[in-house]
């Protein structure tokens, strides 16, 4: 922030825009992940070594370990049956940024994009390079099995094609079987008006070998600067890209905008344009939220001042008061 005035520490996550069936069970399970997601980012935020780049990393990584979503051990399959992960992470003092692309056999690809901004010279490694640098770093390696569940097998065997699951997927007209979201993200104030993003995702179902979608991408799967906001988005990463989404939403927030109106106008700028959906979280240098989605859904959870606010669809806007978390 430009005057360094104190804000309340405030982390907002989601996790994943797309067409859901109204099943209460799998919901629950969504409900569930994110709650338990952005509790333990608001106490990696929180006290004297609180900060928003941990609190955005705990999210994700909370989000990574949890089988529902399309990231880590839940992550969607490539054509082959294999898995290919994209992570990212920025703090917006200085734009240090870390990411890692089509990285296989580990579980939380956004601590090794952090690894890649704390420990290189670089700000992206791909492929066998990042698990290389990911074995230099002592991640521990995992088998593709463990990574997989079996809903993503069965919607591999749905959806044969690239084009069909992105239809399926971010087109109204065609609902999802069950679940088929996309990238999980934060971002993250602290006390001293730091902002942080993070993203991370397994891609789209049977995506060909070696694509490479928005997250690990600057600007397009997230982005922050501490004089005006930060941001993390999700939807249809061919599309995201295309637009420079994040960027483009912190830029209508450089013009006077609020985090949630650049939410909205980000987002219809990129359907008018582009006919694609998607959703994002924001939030401004003083920590007020944005959020805003154009598909059927976005889990969602923000927490300031040892309140937690969550939903999924349009008009919800459920609130704990959290009294176990150090404030």
């Amino acid at each position: 922030m430009a005057a360094q005035e104190k804000v309340i520490p405030t982390i907002i996550v989601h996790g994943g825009a797309g067409n859901m069936h109204k099943h209460e069970q799998v919901l629950a399970e969504y409900l569930k992940g994110i709650k338990i997601a952005v509790k333990a980012g608001y106490q990696a935020l929180c006290g004297d070594t609180g900060s928003a780049l941990n609190a955005v990393e705990a999210a994700v990584s909370s989000m990574e370990d949890f089988h529902i979503f399309n990231t880590g051990r839940g992550s969607n399959l490539t054509v082959d049956g294999e898995i290919e992960m994209d992570g990212f992470i920025m703090e917006g003092k200085e734009f240090r940024t870390g990411a890692v692309t089509c990285v296989q056999h580990i579980t939380n690809p956004v601590q090794l994009a952090r690894m890649v901004m704390e420990k290189t010279d670089h700000i992206c490694l791909a492929g066998p390079g990042a698990n290389k640098f990911a074995k230099l770093m002592g991640v521990p390696e995992v088998s593709t099995e463990s990574l997989t569940v079996e809903k993503r097998r069965q919607m591999l065997e749905e959806f044969k094609t690239f084009l069909p699951a992105v239809k399926k997927e971010y087109k109204k007209e065609t609902r999802l079987s069950l679940d088929d979201h996309d990238t999980v993200g934060a971002v993250a104030i602290d006390v001293d008006g730091n902002i942080a993003c993070a993203t991370s995702t397994g891609g789209i179902t049977a995506k060909l070998e070696g694509r490479v979608g928005d997250s690990p991408m600057i600007g397009c799967g997230g982005y922050c600067d501490d004089n005006y906001g930060g941001i993390s988005t999700t939807g249809h990463g061919e599309a995201i890209a295309r637009v420079t989404l994040a960027r483009n939403v912190i830029f209508y927030m450089e013009q006077g905008l609020s985090a949630q109106a650049a939410a909205e106008k980000g987002l219809h700028y990129m359907e008018n344009k582009i006919q694609s959906q998607g959703g994002v979280i924001v939030l401004d240098r003083y920590g007020e939220v944005g959020k805003y989605w154009t598909t059927e859904g976005m889990p969602w959870a923000y927490m300031r001042k040892g309140e937690l606010h969550y939903g999924l669809f349009e008009g919800d806007e459920f609130v704990e008061k959290i009294d176990d978390i150090n404030m």
